[in-house]
């Protein structure tokens, strides 16, 4: 919602600015600027980039739109789902787990907690996790070196469909200069008219130096920093998984694995030691 604003006011700015000062909005009507700019930038785009980039940002930019999908009850279900596993790891040793990773989606332990159930990227991370686990992998060296490694590969991953989503802001400009010249090239060419004439095609080339400026500032560049935050914050919730299976492997109790875990949250959404507390006593 944020977001949709941000765009409103970015174009309702310039224009109300433009309109003030007594330009008219007739001239910046150029419907063929705008295709030679947005063409070429998503050709680019598609050049520039794999089809698993292309394709995850264009999923990215509708969940901008839509916000990030966790809010602070997706962490206290997943801090909740850590101090069951972790007990449950403590008083009846690892091999009590592997009815329930066999088949996660109809196991009574995974489907009690649908919010992180339905997150399939972070349900295979802590099953593969766990999984070694049941397999007597135990060393909490080992366990975080591969952490770290497939956190690695997750952020490059994400860090593609921003940087892609970045370098697409950053072109426009000098589409809009592409535009603007093709526009003084068609000038040059009637420069026997008018000079009515003559300054309605000047001013029609510099709309497109214009229209490249605004959408790189105004909208994409900002949008790929949007991406970045919300993959930042999917980073986060993996990262939670990791700090609590950390602290299980270290030999900690379940409810200061969890603690541990929840250190790793975002302020923002972090639930208080008070509000675990009671649901570790509601379990």
């Amino acid at each position: 919602m944020l977001i949709a604003l941000g765009m409103i006011f970015v174009v309702v700015s310039v224009l109300g600015g433009y309109v003030g000062l007594g330009g008219k909005l007739a001239v910046l009507n150029q419907p063929f600027e705008v295709l030679i700019i947005f063409g070429a930038g998503a050709s680019a785009f598609l050049i520039g980039n794999p089809p698993k980039v292309v394709k995850a940002a264009l999923s990215s930019l509708v969940q901008m739109f839509r916000g990030s999908k966790y809010k602070s009850e997706h962490f206290l279900e997943l801090l909740s789902l850590q101090y069951q596993i972790y007990r449950m790891l403590r008083q009846q040793g690892a091999l009590s787990l592997e009815k329930h990773l066999e088949n996660v989606e109809e196991s009574s332990l995974f489907t009690a907690f649908p919010l992180v159930l339905e997150d399939e990227e972070a349900m295979h991370f802590f099953t593969d996790y766990l999984r070694l686990m049941v397999m007597g992998t135990d060393n909490p060296f080992e366990i975080e070196s591969l952490m770290e490694q497939e956190l690695e590969v997750h952020h490059r991953e994400h860090h593609a469909v921003h940087h892609g989503l970045a370098v697409l802001g950053e072109s426009f400009p000098a589409l809009g200069i592409v535009a603007a010249v093709l526009g003084v090239i068609k000038t040059m060419g009637a420069i026997s008219e008018p000079p009515e004439i003559l300054g309605g095609l000047i001013g029609a080339a510099l709309v497109g130096t214009f229209l490249g400026i605004l959408l790189s500032y105004g909208w994409f560049s900002p949008f790929a920093q949007a991406v970045k935050h919300i993959k930042e914050e999917e980073a986060t919730f993996l990262a939670c998984i990791r700090s609590g299976l950390l602290a299980h492997l270290r030999g900690y109790a379940p409810l200061v694995s969890t603690e541990f875990s929840r250190k790793a949250i975002p302020s923002h959404l972090r639930p208080s030691f008070l509000e675990v507390e009671d649901m570790v006593n509601e379990l």
